[in-house]
């Protein structure tokens, strides 16, 4: 579904309704193109002063890419670098949304991913669930991914598979990252996107992305958020920082240790 944003309480009912028939929902222009473009701008000034040499590429994804050499340039927690991105996850227009999906006025922080896919060979994602990084009770559990720039299925857009959170856990290939080698393709529908556009989703929706074979620069900013009274299942993924941060509402457990 594609939307374009209203803080209304009415549209954002609706927006919500669609979040958990389809597991997702593209929220269109949330930032504007000038936001997009400074934010962009950031991104990759701040990947070119790091000057960091991994690479995010999974193991797991040389057969979406067909053999190919790809890489993929990342930076976990952009808001410790750069005080605009901090900004970014307390923006009401972001958390106006947050709050709607998850169905609780409580949205607080898990991590943050910046992600800048090459030119020409830009890393692939096979399809996977965000589930079995960081399993939680209740699964309020969700992502947004903002998009910095345009992003064309050739730029290796997100794809999704609608409905596909409705059958709740797979069972994943953990080898070379957890994947799900055997899901039908042809369910995963592009979300081709444009600068300022957030796409949110459940973290048991199926979903992909693919090698960017465009001569630009894909440039996304992921951000996994959770209802803060959802407590995590293991202690898989708690190496982020800034991981608990309210971001809208309040902690109704006072941070206190859930079983």
């Amino acid at each position: 579904m594609m939307t374009t944003l209203s803080t209304a309480p009415a549209d954002l009912d609706a927006l919500a309704d669609s979040y958990d028939e389809q597991g997702y929902v593209l929220v269109k222009g949330l930032l504007t193109k000038e936001e997009a473009a400074e934010y962009r701008t950031r991104s990759h000034e701040l990947i070119a002063s790091l000057d960091r040499k991994d690479d995010a590429t999974w193991d797991s994804a040389s057969a979406s890419a067909m053999g190919r050499k790809t890489s993929l340039q990342h930076l976990h927690d952009a808001q410790f670098y750069d005080a605009a991105y901090t900004r970014l996850l307390t923006d009401p227009r972001f958390t106006s949304v947050a709050a709607a999906v998850l169905r609780t006025p409580n949205v607080q922080l898990h991590h943050t991913k910046m992600f800048i896919k090459p030119p020409e060979n830009g890393s692939p994602f096979p399809p996977h669930q965000d589930y079995p990084f960081f399993p939680h009770k209740h699964h309020k559990v969700a992502a947004a991914i903002f998009h910095f720039d345009d992003a064309p299925d050739v730029k290796g857009c997100v794809r999704v598979a609608p409905g596909s959170h409705k059958a709740g856990p797979r069972e994943h290939d953990p080898e070379g990252s957890f994947h799900l080698p055997d899901f039908p393709t042809d369910q995963l529908v592009p979300m081709e996107a444009e600068a300022g556009d957030v796409i949110f989703f459940t973290y048991f929706t199926v979903h992909s992305s693919g090698v960017n074979m465009s001569d630009e620069a894909r440039t996304t900013w992921l951000v996994q958020f959770r209802d803060p009274a959802d407590p995590p299942m293991t202690d898989q993924h708690k190496e982020s920082l800034g991981q608990g941060l309210i971001l809208a509402g309040c902690d109704p457990t006072g941070r206190a240790e859930q079983a």
